[in-house]
């Protein structure tokens, strides 16, 4: 019997329309000939099942389940692919661990402490890792754009703590661009503020896929921004940017990459599909941040580098679907 996969997409931030796009593309990936594919959309309180005539059934929230005129619609998994929150930070995973559905991303706490960019890279100094110095400004403190400029430098980048897609980053060349560029990204809906010093470098991306305790490790790619940084139209602009496929990089340098992927994910208890972004520079390679639900719509890196490697895309999401169902069997 087909298991039924609700593949959850939307959300309440800037990225829903990424996530609208990463959903299609799932739908139309997963094999149909061993699931009931369902395309579930949450946007604040409406949650609705999407019928493929256009209209929708409302979510019971008590149980996750959708009532047609002939049945009613339970879910075996749930494939979240909401960037954002609720999504990303680790509140949908709480809900579906209350409920015991399962799902196919990292656990409720992994995910909240991944999307604090400013927590996450705190927990991994202890590994030693290389990052970009940072500053973290709440909602109500005071700063100093002297004292900033002078502990970080310029160029540097002011960025939401939370969020995703490069909505609302700004890089900062002057001093007196930065309460401006503070003022973007808390219109993000976000209280915390990173403010991080710029490292001039190559930009390389690293998926990997996780599951039943096997690491899929994926190729790098290297990231040529035609903008003045890789922003959200370098992102999602066809021409806008260079996304080469393998990494123009060493051997060593790329075992050194993978095997960074694989030591940070291990230390975060990641699973399912993630993506870490970091600049090459003098030698040294700096972590930026971990992605933990990553865009898989049509301009987004993990398939690129899914199909680069051979592997079936259609393969790979079963496996995913089929590992989170088995953890609560």
């Amino acid at each position: 019997m087909k298991k039924n996969v609700a593949v959850v997409f939307g959300g309440d931030s800037s990225e829903a329309i990424i996530s609208e796009r990463s959903a299609r593309n799932i739908v139309d990936s997963i094999p149909r000939d061993r699931y009931e594919v369902y395309s579930v959309s949450i946007i604040g309180t409406d949650w609705n099942l999407c019928c493929e005539d256009g209209s929708k059934a409302p979510i019971d929230r008590n149980d996750f389940s959708a009532k047609l005129i002939d049945r009613t619609i339970r879910f075996d998994c749930a494939f979240i692919i909401i960037h954002g929150t609720p999504g990303e930070n680790g509140l949908l995973q709480s809900y579906f661990e209350l409920i015991r559905l399962p799902y196919t991303t990292c656990s409720a706490f992994v995910s909240a402490l991944t999307f604090d960019k400013y927590a996450c890279k705190r927990y991994l100094r202890d590994l030693g890792i290389d990052m970009a110095s940072e500053v973290l400004l709440k909602k109500g403190d005071s700063y100093e754009v002297a004292e900033l400029v002078g502990r970080l430098g310029l160029p540097l980048f002011v960025k939401p703590n939370a969020g995703g897609s490069s909505f609302g980053v700004t890089k900062v060349r002057s001093a007196d661009e930065l309460d401006s560029a503070l003022e973007h990204a808390r219109m993000e809906g976000c209280d915390e503020v990173l403010v991080e010093s710029f490292i001039e470098g190559v930009e390389l991306s690293h998926g990997i896929c996780i599951f039943n305790n096997h690491i899929l490790r994926l190729p790098v790619t290297e990231i040529v921004s035609k903008n003045d940084f890789f922003d959200f139209e370098a992102k999602y602009t066809a021409g806008r940017s260079d996304e080469i496929t393998p990494a123009r990089i060493s051997d060593e340098l790329n075992e050194r990459v993978q095997h960074l992927t694989e030591r940070i994910c291990r230390r975060l208890s990641c699973r399912g599909l993630a993506r870490i972004d970091y600049i090459y520079s003098s030698d040294r390679l700096y972590f930026l941040e971990i992605n933990t639900i990553p865009g898989f719509s049509d301009a987004s890196i993990v398939p690129q580098q899914l199909r680069h490697a051979g592997y079936e895309v259609s393969e790979v999401l079963a496996t995913l679907i089929d590992d989170s169902i088995s953890r609560l069997v």
